[in-house]
C-alpha cells in the first residue's frame, strides 16, 4: 500500500483539527483523539509469553503485538481500541475447525503416513473480534445504577451513509495498521482508518486468500461455509446518560 502523504495544514485548520506532535501518528478533531501505532513483529520471547497467556502453541507467522489504534472521546473518556492480543483471544475463544479443501483427501493418499500432517486448530486465525471499548479511569460515573458496564452495543435500524463515505472531503488522517498476518497461509487482520472533517471511518477486516488457479480453493461454497458473511447488521454504542451528563 502506498504511504499517505499527510494532510495539508490548510485543511486541518479549516476543519478545526490538529495533527499529533512528537512523531505520533494521529489527529484531534471535534473532541476525538485518534492515534495509530505501527510497531515491528513480536520477538520469539514475546511470542512464547503470548502463547502461555492465550493457552496455545500456535500463533500467526507475524504478530504485530505493539501495533494498535485507538479512538478516545476526550470529554466522556470513552475509548475504542484495537490490538492483536484481544483479536487472537477472540480466535482462541471461538475454536473453529481447520479449513480443509476438497483436494486435501487426494493429497493424503499420495503421501506416506509419516508425512501426513493433521491440523487440529483453525490456521486461518479467524476471529469475531470487533474491537475493545473502555472508559478512561479519570471518568467518573462509569457504572450504571444496576451495576452493569455503561457501554454496550445494540442492534439498530440505521444504515451506514454510503453517500457520505464517497463525498469529496479532504482526508485529515489515514493509516493502515496490521495486527497479524501469515504469508504462508495467506491470511491476516488489519485496520484501515480514515478521518474526514465531518466523520471518521474505520474498517476492521479479516482477509484470507484462496489461489484462483485451484478450483478446490476457489469453490465459493467452501468459502461461504467457512466464513459466513452478515451483509446487513448495524449497531450503535449505547452510553450511560451519567457519562454524557458528566462530560
Amino acid at each position: 500500500m502506498a504511504e499517505w502523504g499527510g494532510a495539508a495544514e490548510s485543511d486541518l485548520q479549516a476543519a478545526g483539527a490538529e495533527a499529533l506532535l512528537d512523531g505520533r501518528s494521529g489527529v484531534r478533531l471535534r473532541g476525538w483523539h485518534i492515534e495509530s501505532s505501527r510497531r515491528p513483529i513480536l520477538s520469539s520471547l514475546a511470542l512464547q509469553e503470548w502463547e502461555e497467556k492465550l493457552g496455545t502453541s500456535h500463533l500467526p507467522e507475524m504478530v504485530f503485538g505493539e501495533s494498535s489504534l485507538y479512538l478516545l472521546h476526550e470529554d466522556s473518556g470513552i475509548k475504542l481500541h484495537f490490538n492483536a492480543f484481544d483479536a487472537l483471544k477472540g480466535w482462541k475463544q471461538e475454536p473453529l475447525p481447520p479449513v480443509e479443501v476438497p483436494a486435501a483427501d487426494k493429497w493424503k493418499f499420495r503421501s506416506k503416513p509419516f508425512q501426513q500432517v493433521t491440523l487440529d486448530y483453525d490456521y486461518t486465525f479467524t476471529t469475531p473480534y470487533c474491537g475493545s471499548e473502555t472508559i478512561e479511569p479519570n471518568t467518573e460515573k462509569a457504572i450504571l445504577e444496576d451495576g452493569c458496564c455503561s457501554l454496550c452495543w445494540e442492534d439498530c435500524d440505521e444504515q451506514i451513509d454510503l453517500a457520505a463515505l464517497s463525498s469529496k472531503e479532504p482526508i485529515l488522517f489515514f493509516d493502515e495498521v496490521v495486527l497479524y498476518e501469515d504469508e504462508l497461509a495467506d491470511n491476516g487482520v488489519s485496520l484501515l482508518t480514515r478521518v474526514m472533517p465531518s466523520y471518521w471511518f474505520l474498517l476492521l477486516r479479516f482477509w484470507k486468500g484462496f489461489p484462483s488457479d485451484s478450483a478446490a480453493y476457489g469453490d465459493p461454497n467452501l468459502v461461504c461455509q467457512r466464513l459466513p458473511v452478515i451483509t446487513r447488521k448495524t449497531q450503535w454504542l449505547k452510553v450511560s446518560r451519567s457519562i454524557t451528563e458528566g462530560s
